[in-house]
């Protein structure tokens, strides 16, 4: 191989190495564009939700009774102030029974 032959096979490759560059950053450069990333975001989040939909939903067909307990205690945690308050009033009634006597002696 002449010096020349050489020459131009390095030239070649030195062509190619820089093609196969310019490629490659292009293909980084669309990979993280916002459009891509964002759409990429949202694949990935409806993905997820899928999934745990799913899961839950096989969790609460192999275990009902412990899913109406969670949704229970769900329920009363949102609804612990209004259930406190009937609580606190029903057992003002119940030990505060009404006497015949009257409070006051003037009644």
């Amino acid at each position: 191989m002449t010096q020349e032959t050489s020459y131009r096979a390095a030239v070649a490759r030195a062509e190619a190495a820089r093609a196969q560059l310019r490629q490659s950053a292009h293909d980084a450069g669309a990979r993280i564009a916002p459009a891509r990333l964002k759409q990429d975001v949202k694949a990935k989040i409806s993905g997820a939700v899928k999934n745990s939909v799913a899961r839950v939903g096989d969790k609460a067909r192999k275990n009902p009774v412990a899913v109406g307990a969670a949704g229970a205690a769900i329920l009363l945690y949102f609804a612990r102030r209004p259930v406190t308050a009937l609580f606190r009033r029903l057992y003002v009634r119940l030990t505060n029974a009404r006497s015949n006597e009257l409070e006051t002696d003037n009644g």
